[in-house]
């Protein structure tokens, strides 16, 4: 299993949500640089990192930012995502200034809702490999 100490970014998310898929499909085709890696939550590498930080182990409701030593959830993580993205979609880091309890509510209730408005897969889905990205 790879060190929790990655250098890079990682990106935690839930394999069997639509809605999380199409994200990190978004994250990677904006990632010019390709500095961010994937995993899922329901990996073995996805379940160290929530173990290493006291994060729930299943019920995956956020996907999870790792960056250098520290994990960020919900509205943050999304908008520290964006921030490192290329183009003019980095400016919505912007939304940082509302207050995290209000931003969280709206990624709540996405959150609570994404399987029955996305749908979900049967099975764990990862980003393809030609895109140079590692995955774990």
């Amino acid at each position: 299993m790879p060190d929790v100490t990655s250098n890079n970014p990682v990106i935690l998310f839930d394999g069997v949500c639509n809605l999380c898929s199409g994200a990190v499909q978004f994250v990677i085709k904006r990632d010019k640089k390709n500095i961010f890696l994937f995993s899922s939550l329901q990996s073995e590498y996805g379940q160290a990192v929530l173990k290493n930080f006291n994060l729930p182990h299943s019920g995956f409701s956020s996907f999870v930012l790792y960056k250098e030593g520290k994990v960020f959830t919900k509205s943050t993580a999304a908008l520290l995502v964006l921030k490192m993205l290329n183009g003019p979609i980095k400016l919505l880091y912007g939304l940082i200034i509302i207050p995290k309890f209000i931003r969280d509510i709206v990624y709540d209730i996405i959150s609570k809702y994404r399987y029955h408005w996305f749908g979900q897969k049967s099975t764990c889905w990862l980003p393809d490999t030609s895109k140079t990205i590692k995955l774990f």
